[in-house]
């Protein structure tokens, strides 16, 4: 597939905008943008008022709680299992069965947002998401639990899309998404921290069942402040939506996170894996050929020509996938070779939560002096860079410094690739197609978490020796960063623009 080599502005700094607008074009770069202020904004921005500020903490919680879902309840699994008579390999349907819905209907329900409503779908979203949280707290057996988690994985899929092209239609270009992109990126970090954490402590006083009471309270909280709060918005002309591209972009997307989610505690050779993965190459394959086909295709084939949304998410897939890996080999040896409690593993990774808020604070600065693009590529180098130290782990008790000093530092890279990867892939995109850049950066992101694990983590859970199994495991997610790294600021580098600094 070509790559759209024509001059993209992206990458200069933000210029200012006028008050954000639900249906605005974004704003042109100015001729001579300024340097941004002491609190990331260009002077003479406008501060964000307080409806834009109830807006935007609506949109974030939802992120936030959706990101909580991932993590909160791997620690509570054993005493889960115990509860509902579930076994061991059963278990990882709990995970799949979220996993599955939650990334296969993303592109769908972002492109049905675009065309029917994204308010209506956010809002249709939360209200699945919180009565399926429910159904799983309430679980008696495991088919019940399942089905919640199912249904929760179908309501964040609309939930993530949604919420997100909500928010970049909200705030334009310019300052005003740049913070607004930096503080929904810092809580999805964050989330994901404090579910790990949050799973523990909740387990420990209450149970299993009190991780998904929490989520419940979550949108109890959300659902009925929306409504007042979101405007409505969508594509005018309404067209119909592409029916043979969701179906095969749909199931190709469930067969393939079903193929690596399974392959993650059983390995490729079993022949349900090989089956799907292969189905899901191939269906995945034939959604390209229906698109280049289709009057209204469900994805534009010549937005992924643009050089910002095929080279954004190539950055974004590596970051999330190559970061997924990381966290799941240290709570491997954190508790196996050096002895950590489940509790004390959960406060490493609570370090790495705190620095991820800080780093989420000084987005928008850093993106405003370097742009959106210079900070992705750099963004991966540097996590890149301190993934590779961790390869100076070993078995003294020292190694416990080591490992969250180096996790933490690479996990505000980490924040810093996330945010301005968003960046990049929805920059210059109309706002009428605001719900596909949107759910192509969130289908990155769930395929992201979901690949990682499998295909590296497998790794050290096959090797004989641990400790070694953990080292190979993080030089080749250190290679594949940095390698990364260089291509994605080779294939961002374009001519300088007139009046911008170059990319």
């Amino acid at each position: 597939m070509a790559i759209d080599t024509t001059t993209d502005t992206s990458s200069a700094a933000p210029s200012p905008t006028t008050t954000p607008s639900t249906t605005a074009s974004p704003a042109p770069a100015s001729p001579a943008p300024a340097a941004p202020g002491p609190d990331g904004t260009a002077p003479g921005a406008p501060r964000l008022s307080t409806r834009d500020k109830l807006v935007l903490f609506v949109l974030c919680a939802a992120q936030f709680m959706v990101a909580l879902d991932f993590s909160v309840l791997n620690v509570a699994l054993p005493d889960l299992g115990a509860d509902l008579g579930m076994s061991r390999s059963a278990l990882q349907w709990a995970v799949t069965a979220f996993a599955l819905p939650s990334g296969g209907f993303l592109l769908l329900f972002g492109r049905a947002g675009d065309l029917f409503g994204r308010r209506r779908l956010f809002l249709t979203g939360l209200a699945v998401f919180g009565a399926s949280s429910l159904l799983a707290t309430l679980a008696w057996d495991p088919a019940s639990f399942l089905a919640g988690r199912a249904l929760q994985g179908l309501g964040a899929a609309a939930i993530v899309p949604t919420g997100m092209s909500l928010l970049t239609t909200t705030f334009p270009e310019g300052p005003a998404r740049d913070r607004a992109l930096g503080i929904s990126g810092t809580l999805l970090s964050l989330g994901f921290t404090v579910g790990m954490v949050a799973g523990g402590v909740l387990t420990d006083a209450f149970g299993w069942r009190s991780t998904m009471a929490l989520l419940t309270v979550f949108a109890l909280i959300v659902l009925p402040l929306a409504p007042g709060l979101l405007p409505e918005s969508r594509t005018p002309d309404r067209p119909r939506l592409d029916v043979p591209g969701a179906v095969t972009v749909t199931t190709g997307l469930l067969a393939l996170i079903y193929a690596l989610s399974t392959a993650a505690d059983h390995g490729f050779g079993r022949a349900d894996v090989l089956v799907t993965l292969i189905a899901g190459l191939a269906l995945l394959t034939a959604f390209v050929i229906v698109e280049s086909r289709s009057a209204a295709p469900l994805v534009s084939l010549p937005m992924l020509r643009r050089r910002t949304v095929a080279w954004g998410n190539v950055g974004g897939l590596v970051t999330f996938s190559m970061m997924s890996t990381v966290v799941f080999v240290l709570t491997l040896y954190l508790q196996e070779i050096l002895g950590l409690s489940a509790f004390e593993t959960g406060m490493v990774f609570g370090v790495q939560g705190v620095l991820s808020v800080v780093a989420g604070s000084y987005a928008a600065k850093v993106i405003g002096r370097f742009g959106a693009r210079r900070t992705l590529a750099g963004s991966l180098a540097g996590q890149g860079a301190l993934i590779a130290a961790l390869l100076g782990l070993g078995t003294g008790s020292w190694s416990v410094w080591l490992a969250t000093a180096a996790v933490s530092l690479a996990s505000m890279c980490h924040l810093g690739a996330i945010v301005s990867y968003g960046l990049t892939v929805t920059s210059g995109v109309p706002d009428e197609e605001q719900g596909l850049a949107t759910g192509l950066v969130t289908s990155t992101q769930q395929v992201g978490i979901t690949v990682g694990i499998p295909l590296l983590g497998v790794l050290a859970t096959t090797s004989g020796d641990l400790l070694a199994g953990v080292h190979t495991v993080l030089a080749l997610d250190a290679a594949i960063v940095l390698v990364a790294a260089v291509l994605v600021g080779l294939g961002l580098r374009g001519r300088k623009a007139a009046g911008s600094p170059a990319a």
